[in-house]
């Protein structure tokens, strides 16, 4: 199964608004393990980049300007995305900055069906806890000390850990195969049928006899001070 995990950087909250995609990433998993086959772009978005975008993924208009536009290189990321599901972490504001830039292209839009977000995931999985990228990181042990700002390749990679382990970690494929036990048990009844019948024998006596009591007075009789007469008297 081939899945794609992405991630976008923005200049703001909603392309409604005139804010525009400038970085995306995209990781390739094959029945949920990462491939190391990769799709990343910056691109140009055609505007300037407001301080409070800056300060989240660290972009500037001016590192931008000579990056490709979005159509330059449109064709090239649907080749990569193929057909496969897309998951992204809150996937909704990623996949409206995709559609609207598609739209710009003369392009169809990705049907939401094709999204999975890991948001909604993790609220399943947990409810009541914390459901950032950073937080999910924490939970399931995975290193994120490269995360000094958002960066969408990066992100990308860090969600396609987070989503293997939303979907039950790195086992989730492994099966133990079933045994066959009947050519066992088979050899084993034969073993039993096979063996000799011995007699039954009476139970032993563990009694002791008249002459067994008789030789263990005469002994307990050349003892010298013994000491159970004692502990009997304090009993």
């Amino acid at each position: 199964m081939r899945e794609i995990v992405f991630d976008t950087e923005t200049t703001g909250l909603s392309p409604v608004d005139g804010h525009r995609l400038v970085e995306i990433g995209c990781v390739e998993l094959i029945n949920r393990v990462e491939t190391g086959a990769v799709f990343h772009a910056y691109f140009n978005p055609g505007r300037s980049m407001p301080s409070e975008a800056e300060a989240v993924h660290g972009l500037s208009s001016v590192f931008l300007a000579d990056k490709p536009r979005f159509g330059d290189k449109v064709e090239e990321l649907l080749a990569f995305m193929g057909d496969a599901p897309l998951i992204a972490h809150n996937a909704g504001f990623d996949m409206a900055f995709l559609n609207w830039h598609l739209g710009d292209c003369g392009l169809a839009p990705l049907v939401a069906s094709r999204a999975i977000d890991t948001v909604a995931l993790a609220r399943a999985r947990h409810p009541g806890a914390k459901h950032s990228l950073d937080a999910l990181c924490t939970r399931y042990g995975i290193d994120r000390s490269q995360r000094v700002k958002h960066g969408a390749l990066l992100d990308a990679q860090l969600l396609a850990q987070v989503y293997i382990e939303l979907r039950g970690g790195r086992q989730i494929g492994l099966a133990l195969a079933p045994t066959a036990p009947a050519p066992v048990a088979a050899n084993v009844a034969m073993s039993i049928s096979s063996a000799p019948v011995r007699p039954v024998r009476p139970p032993r006596v563990h009694s002791a006899s008249a002459d067994e009591l008789a030789r263990h007075a005469a002994f307990v009789a050349t003892l010298v001070d013994p000491l159970w007469p004692a502990l009997a008297a304090c009993g």
